[in-house]
């Protein structure tokens, strides 16, 4: 009994540390292979959010990368393995959404904002300065009480 100890819990551990071979696809070329990573890089999970599908273990990040492989071997470019993969899930897929009617407002909006911003300063630039030119002059009754005042202390005005 105890020399059966150790063999089972070897089987055990082996059984624990197992290859994920679900994970592993298999591709005619490197150049398929690194088509494969990126895509899988840049489409993001739509279950997991901000994961991507290449590191998401939500059963659909893996029909995702089954349908990039598939696709991928049949001979398809990458804008039609998007484009397939966007009708079938929706453009919230993309990390990048795609310049168009519906999407210009969110493209537009950093420099919108970095142009509000700008002018929000020059408004504030242009009345300060306006604002230091119109100040009225001191009249002759408030001159005099200055000198006055500086005289008492021993002190000259200034012109």
């Amino acid at each position: 009994m105890l020399r059966l100890l150790p063999v089972l819990l070897l089987m055990a551990l082996a059984a624990l540390a197992r290859a994920d071979v679900e994970n592993v696809y298999d591709f005619e070329s490197l150049s398929q292979e690194q088509r494969f990573q990126k895509l899988t890089e840049e489409l993001r999970c739509p279950k997991c959010q901000n994961q991507n599908i290449a590191d998401s273990a939500a059963p659909i990040a893996r029909d995702m990368r089954e349908e990039v492989h598939r696709m991928i071997r049949s001979g398809a470019s990458d804008d039609e393995i998007v484009d397939s993969l966007v009708a079938r899930f929706g453009e919230f897929i993309l990390y990048k959404p795609r310049v168009e009617k519906r999407t210009l407002l969110l493209w537009a909006t950093p420099a919108l904002a970095v142009l509000i911003g700008f002018l929000a300063v020059l408004v504030v630039v242009i009345r300060s300065r306006r604002g230091g030119a119109t100040e009225p002059a001191l009249t002759a009754e408030e001159k005099a009480r200055v000198e006055k005042i500086l005289a008492e202390n021993g002190q000259e005005p200034k012109a």
